[in-house]
């Protein structure tokens, strides 16, 4: 466990550089940068979310990493279906609390689609993570109790500020 929590931190690193290269960006549009840590805990949360459901169907002798699965493909479309409810709202509380703090300098259709394009992205890439993840657990005889989590939480955070500042870069 030890080296992959290693990779990980390295790999989080990276992340903190790419927020680096893009301050002056997030620091002049102030909604944009509220959306930074919303995001990526979001994402986050919405992996470990799945993560936790295929451990325990895993556990239970109820999962099987095959196309057909049923109750793969619904915990996948259900997470689907969480990021692109929550998301907007993620984006409307966004700019809300950066009008009432500091002012917003982006219009909220821009700020909330920002958030949902990120949001639809990362639902997916935390989906993929974490059945790939959760399929080499498996595969390699760890319990994905102990590797999924760490993994999925740390991708969704590399993830989540590449997408956000991808996604930036295309709306504004």
């Amino acid at each position: 466990m030890l080296p992959v929590l290693l990779v990980l931190s390295v790999v989080e690193i990276g992340s903190g550089l790419v927020l680096g290269e893009y301050e002056t960006t997030l620091l002049t549009s102030p909604s944009l940068l509220v959306l930074v840590p919303v995001t990526i805990g979001t994402a986050g949360n919405l992996g470990s979310v799945l993560a936790a459901r295929l451990s325990t169907a895993f556990h239970l002798g109820l999962l099987e990493f095959s196309p057909t699965d049923d109750r793969l493909a619904g915990n996948a479309l259900a997470t689907a279906a969480l990021s692109l409810t929550v998301f907007p709202l993620v984006g409307v509380g966004a700019w809300g609390a950066t009008e009432v703090t500091v002012g917003a300098r982006l219009a909220p259709t821009t700020v909330v689609a920002v958030s949902t394009l990120s949001g639809a992205i990362l639902g997916v890439l935390a989906i993929a993570v974490t059945i790939t993840t959760a399929y080499a657990a498996y595969r390699l005889g760890a319990d994905p109790d102990d590797v999924v989590l760490p993994v999925v939480t740390n991708a969704c955070d590399v993830l989540g500020v590449l997408v956000l500042i991808g996604t930036v870069l295309l709306i504004t």
